[in-house]
C-alpha cells in the first residue's frame, strides 16, 4: 500500500480547515481552468442542475481526474487506486449492495475499527452515514474515480446483483418458470402433432377448414383493428401533428437522464455510436450514456478499450451467470447504475435526432403524472439497400407512422418497441423494470405499464436504424419477435379474467388482437393464401364442409383485407421522404411469406428454446452522413 494511504488523518484529532475555498477558486488557483472558463460554467449551472466539476467536465475544460485531485485537495480527502489496490472480497458485508448504489461507494479496507470507503464525492460519503444506523462502524472517505467504484460494486456485489436482476418482476408476471429442459415439453409437442397428423389423416378437409376458420376470425380481428387506427389516425392528421402536440420549452432545472445501450458481439458499431450521439444537444453534465456490455462479450470489450470514450459514456459489464443472456436482463442490471430520474433505452445501431432527449423533457414535464413513458418514431436509415429493406421501411412507416398512432389515438394498449424509449424512474422501479427472460420485454412492459393504469405516449421524434436487409437474419429477427408476443400472451392470459378488469373488454380484444392475432396471422398465412385456388376452379376444403358461398364470402373477405393493407401502406410512405418506396408497396405479398417461416422457428424455440436470444447482426450498411 502506498504512504498516501499510511498519512490518512485521524478521526480524533484531525480539525477542518478554518476557510474552504470553492472548488472553482481552487481550480482556478492551481492553474487548470482560467477565470473566463469557470464564469462559463457557474453560468451554466444556473440552467443545469449539476455539480461545477460535472459541468467543466462536460465542457473539456478539465478532465475528471483534475477534478478528483482538486475535491481531495479542498476537502483534505485522500485519493486511493482501486486498480492497483482493489478491496478485499470479504469487505462486502460491510455495507449494503443498495447503499453502495445509491450513493456511489464500495468499501475498500479496513484500518484497524475504521472501514475507508472509496466514493467519488464527499457529498456521497456524507449521504452515506445519514443513510445508516448509529451503531455503524465508523468509517472515512477516500476519493476514487467512478469508474473504479461501478467496477468494484460490481465484483463484490456481482452475484447478489444479477440474481436480482433475473428475478426482478415477480414470478406471477414474468416467463421464467418456464423451464426449457422441462421433461414434459417434448412429449406435450409430439402428441400434439401428432393429434394433429392424425386428424389430418381421418379428417382432411374438416382439420384444414377449422384451421381457416381461426386463421379468418384473427384475420377479421386484424382487420377490423388496422381500420379503426387508420381511421382514427387519418382524422387527427388533418387537423394537426399525428402525435403528442409538444411545448417548445424546457423546465428551467433540466433533469439527468440516462439512456441505456446495450451490446452484445459489435465489432463494427462503437465508433459510429459515438459519433451518433455525439450529435445530440442536452447539455453533456446532465446526459448520462451507459454501454451495457456482458462480462464474456471479449468483442466488444476489446472494440470499447480501443475506443476513446467521451466523459458523458461509461460501461457496465454485467456478470455471466446461469447461462442467461438477455437484453432485459442487461437493462435490469444496468438500471441500478443510473444516476437519471429519467431512463431511456437505445440500440447499438440507433441515431437518434439530435433534439430527441429535450423533446422527452419537455413533454415529461407537461404531461399528467399517469404518463409512465414515452415513444419515439423508428424508421430505417438505409430502406434503399435491396428489396428487402425497402419492405422492411415500408411495414415500419405503416405501424410507426399510422397503425401505432391510430392505437393509442383509440385509447389501446400500445406494445412497446425495443429502443428509443423514455420512463419517469420511479414508474420504471415500481414496476419492477422488464422481464429478463422475455424475448419481447418492451411488449410485456407495455402491457404492465397499461395493467398498473398508467399511459404510454408517442411523441413526434425520430430514431434511425439500420434495416435488416438479408433474408435469413431477417427471419430470425422475426422469429425472436413473434416468440416473445406468443410468451408475452401466455403470460397476461395465465388468468384472462383479472386481465379484462385491469384493462376493460375493449383493450383485452385489443391485446388478443396485437399479440396473439400478429402471430396466428403469419403461422396460419399458408392456410389463408389457398383462397387463391377458388378462381381456378380446384375446390378448397371449406366448399366440401361449409359450402361455396361461405368460401367465397371468406375468400372476398380475405382479398378485401389484402387491399386494405397494401392501402394503409400506400398512404404511410406518401409522405416526401418515402414516396420513392410506393412501387415497393405491390410486391409486401411476396416479402411476407419469410414471416410464416419466421413463426415456424418461433414455436421451435418456444418448446426447446424459450429464452433463447437469436441476436441481430448489426454494422451490414452504413449510414448515410
Amino acid at each position: 500500500m502506498s504512504d498516501l494511504y499510511l498519512r490518512l488523518p485521524d478521526p480524533q484529532v484531525a480539525t477542518p480547515p478554518a476557510e474552504r475555498l470553492p472548488l472553482g477558486r481552487v481550480m482556478v488557483n492551481a492553474g487548470l481552468i482560467s477565470q473566463i472558463d469557470l464564469v462559463h460554467a457557474l453560468n451554466m449551472q444556473r440552467e443545469v442542475d449539476a455539480p461545477l466539476g460535472e459541468i467543466l467536465v462536460a465542457e473539456g475544460l478539465v478532465a475528471p481526474d483534475d477534478v478528483l485531485h482538486m475535491v481531495s485537495q479542498q476537502r483534505n480527502i485522500p485519493r486511493a487506486d482501486l486498480f492497483l489496490d482493489p478491496p478485499d472480497p470479504d469487505l462486502s458485508v460491510e455495507l449494503p449492495s443498495a447503499a453502495c448504489l445509491e450513493h456511489r461507494c464500495v468499501p475498500w479496507i479496513k484500518m484497524g475499527d475504521i472501514l475507508l470507503v472509496g466514493v467519488t464525492h464527499p457529498d456521497d460519503f456524507d449521504r452515506l452515514r445519514i443513510a445508516l444506523p448509529d451503531n455503524a462502524r465508523p468509517m472515512l472517505p477516500v476519493l476514487v474515480s467512478a469508474p473504479q467504484v461501478r467496477q468494484h460494486i460490481g465484483q463484490l456485489y456481482g452475484a447478489e446483483l444479477i440474481e436480482a436482476a433475473e428475478t426482478r418482476v415477480p414470478a406471477a408476471q414474468s416467463c421464467r418458470s418456464w423451464s426449457a429442459i422441462s421433461p414434459m415439453h417434448k412429449p406435450v409437442a409430439l402428441i400434439l402433432l401428432g393429434g394433429l397428423a392424425t386428424a389430418i389423416a381421418l379428417a382432411p378437409a374438416w382439420t384444414i377448414t377449422i384451421g381457416i376458420l381461426f386463421a379468418f376470425l384473427t384475420l377479421v380481428m386484424s382487420t377490423v383493428m388496422k381500420i379503426a387506427a387508420f381511421c382514427a389516425q387519418i382524422s387527427k392528421m388533418a387537423q394537426a401533428t399525428p402525435f403528442t402536440t409538444q411545448r417548445n420549452r424546457l423546465p428551467q432545472a433540466l433533469p439527468k437522464v440516462s439512456m441505456l445501450v446495450p451490446l452484445l458481439k459489435e465489432d463494427e458499431i462503437a465508433g459510429k455510436l459515438i459519433q451518433r450521439l455525439t450529435r445530440l444537444s442536452y447539455p453533456r453534465s446532465l446526459l448520462e450514456v451507459v454501454l451495457v456490455l456482458e462480462e464474456g462479450d471479449t468483442v466488444t470489450r476489446e472494440t470499447i478499450a480501443n475506443t476513446d470514450l467521451p466523459n458523458w459514456m461509461s460501461v457496465i459489464e454485467v456478470p455471466d451467470a446461469n447461462n442467461l443472456t438477455t437484453k432485459p436482463r442487461a437493462l435490469n442490471y444496468a438500471l441500478d447504475f443510473c444516476r437519471g430520474s429519467i431512463i431511456g433505452v437505445w440500440d447499438a445501431e440507433d441515431a437518434p435526432e439530435h433534439d430527441q432527449i429535450e423533446k422527452v423533457v419537455s413533454r415529461f414535464q407537461d404531461a399528467p403524472d399517469n404518463v409512465a413513458c414515452l415513444q419515439g418514431v423508428l424508421d430505417y436509415y438505409n430502406a434503399k439497400t435491396n428489396w428487402i429493406s425497402r419492405c422492411f421501411a415500408i411495414e415500419y412507416a405503416t405501424w410507426w407512422r399510422v397503425i401505432l398512432p391510430g392505437v393509442a389515438r383509440l385509447g389501446l394498449v400500445i406494445p412497446l418497441g425495443g429502443t428509443t424509449l423514455f420512463f419517469r424512474r420511479p414508474i420504471l422501479e415500481e414496476l419492477c423494470g422488464w422481464d429478463a427472460h422475455n424475448v419481447t420485454e418492451d411488449a410485456d412492459l407495455g402491457i404492465r405499464l397499461a395493467r398498473r393504469g398508467y399511459v404510454t405516449e408517442l411523441i413526434p421524434t425520430v430514431t434511425f436504424e439500420e434495416a435488416n436487409c438479408r433474408a435469413w437474419p431477417w427471419v430470425k429477427q422475426r422469429s425472436r419477435w413473434l416468440k416473445g408476443f406468443l410468451i408475452t400472451w401466455l403470460v397476461h392470459m395465465r388468468d384472462p379474467g383479472q386481465l379484462i378488469r385491469d384493462l376493460g373488454f375493449v383493450r383485452f380484444l385489443g391485446v388478443q388482437t396485437l399479440l396473439l392475432a400478429t402471430f396466428t396471422q403469419f403461422a396460419l398465412a399458408p392456410l389463408l393464401w389457398s383462397f387463391w385456388l377458388l378462381p381456378t376452379g380446384i375446390q378448397h376444403p371449406v366448399s366440401l364442409t361449409l359450402g361455396y358461398p361461405i368460401a367465397v364470402t371468406m375468400a372476398s373477405f380475405f382479398i378485401f383485407a389484402e387491399l386494405v393493407n397494401l392501402a394503409i401502406s400506400l398512404v404511410a410512405v406518401s409522405r416526401r421522404e418515402h414516396q420513392h418506396l410506393m412501387p415497393y408497396v405491390f410486391t409486401l405479398p411476396l416479402y411476407f411469406p419469410m414471416a410464416a417461416l419466421s413463426a415456424y422457428k418461433a414455436l421451435k424455440e418456444l418448446v426447446l428454446e424459450p429464452f433463447y436470444w437469436d441476436k441481430t447482426e448489426h454494422g451490414i450498411t452504413s449510414e448515410p452522413d
